[in-house]
């Protein structure tokens, strides 16, 4: 295997299929579903409500396991969750009576190393976040886009290779959402954490992503991969920006058609 083979195929999905019962009722979340990620990419994985990308997601985390075909990390099955898999969701999901400072160590509570060394490692997450100065304070005291970062510091503590993003700031006020999406980066560009995140707005994954993975309505089957140019400026009144954003749309208001296989595009 060569070394570009292996790292395109860090997180694999093969022919993953998905059910649920609900109210005495099948659903098909995701239907014969393929997609590589390479170490150290950021993808964005983007579509309507109920198409299954969070399911995806706790796939890949290990929270839930396919009905048909198989998810693996690093060549591995994954059958269960992992520290090398930090996962951050909408909510922040903080415990009320810790700390943010020891909200970010309780992350390390099964992993090596002995409590300065882990206190450290928390205070430099909570650095690597802007959260300087607040390691004291508890989660009533933050503001939801503090929390936020709060919970991002705890799924990086554990210097984990895959981070993944769950609709992490589709809470809060769009000023908020837009300064954590710039910090977002800012963490991935130092950190080159491979990262997956789940979002229902284009313009996040347009600027947060590498690649943006578009997924058809339920069941979820991956109807078209847009490869970003690393020179694509990440700004809304750019025209690149705007017409790879009518593409995604069109893409997106395609209705629940069964995509080609592998289809990517490669945005120039």
């Amino acid at each position: 295997m060569t070394l570009q083979q292996d790292r395109s195929g860090w997180l694999t999905a093969r022919g993953v299929g998905k059910r649920f019962a609900i109210a005495g009722r099948e659903v098909r979340a995701l239907a014969g579903l393929d997609l590589d990620i390479a170490s150290g990419e950021f993808i964005a994985i983007l579509g309507a409500s109920g198409c299954g990308k969070s399911t995806l997601l706790r796939l890949f985390a290990g929270l839930e396991t396919p009905d048909e075909g198989e998810v693996r990390h690093a060549g591995a099955r994954i059958s269960g969750p992992s520290l090398a898999r930090g996962i951050v969701f909408q909510e922040h999901r903080l415990f009320p009576w810790l700390t943010v400072a020891q909200n970010v160590e309780a992350a390390l509570l099964n992993a090596p190393g002995s409590k300065p060394a882990k206190r450290q490692t928390a205070t430099e997450l909570i650095a690597l976040v802007g959260l300087s100065g607040f390691e004291g304070a508890y989660p009533h005291q933050l503001s939801g886009g503090m929390a936020q970062r709060a919970a991002i510091a705890r799924g990086l503590v554990n210097r984990p290779d895959t981070l993944l993003l769950d609709e992490p700031f589709g809470a809060l006020d769009a000023l908020t959402r837009a300064h954590l999406q710039r910090e977002l980066r800012r963490i991935w560009q130092r950190q080159r954490t491979t990262t997956l995140l789940v979002t229902h707005d284009v313009d996040e994954a347009l600027l947060l992503g590498e690649r943006v993975v578009v997924m058809t309505p339920r069941p979820g089957r991956i109807a078209r991969i847009f490869a970003l140019p690393p020179e694509l400026p990440r700004d809304h009144a750019d025209p690149d920006f705007a017409r790879l954003r009518g593409k995604i749309l069109a893409t997106l208001d395609a209705g629940p058609a069964v995509p080609a296989a592998g289809l990517t595009e490669h945005a120039a």
